[in-house]
């Protein structure tokens, strides 16, 4: 079975990537792998390293993973939301069915600390797009 490589590998990062060309055409057939750049995910930059400019076959590459990778980001963040709204639900359900005294007592001031400000936010949000972009009022 001949196993074909990507050309590139992207070792993920907090806020981006280190990128590395991969390479399996030398004598030992191994394979190896050269740092070419850093990305930056949040503000799209990229920075060549050791010196080298990128071709535009790797500036291209490079991009196109930043793009990939914004895509699945937003998607992970949406489903961890959904995934929120599931937790409250359980978290009503064990409140109304399973917790003793002793645990609502330990979380019962802080889960309504969280839903009151998460509430304030959505409320005013709401409020936002109901009243149009022209009477949206500053970021707070």
């Amino acid at each position: 079975m001949v196993l074909e490589l990507p050309p590139f590998y992207f070792r993920v990062r907090e806020n981006g990537a280190l990128v590395f060309r991969v390479d399996t055409a030398n004598r030992q057939k191994r394979i190896e792998m050269e740092p070419i750049a850093t990305v930056n995910i949040r503000n799209g930059e990229i920075k060549p390293q050791g010196g080298r400019a990128l071709s535009a076959t790797d500036l291209e590459a490079i991009e196109n993973w930043v793009q990939e990778r914004r895509g699945l980001l937003a998607r992970r963040d949406m489903d961890d939301i959904h995934r929120a709204v599931d937790h409250l639900n359980l978290t009503s359900q064990w409140a109304q069915s399973k917790a003793s005294e002793a645990q609502l007592e330990a979380v019962t001031d802080a889960l309504l600390l969280a839903m009151h400000d998460l509430r304030t936010i959505l409320v005013r949000k709401k409020a936002d797009r109901l009243a149009g972009p022209s009477a949206a009022p500053p970021e707070r």
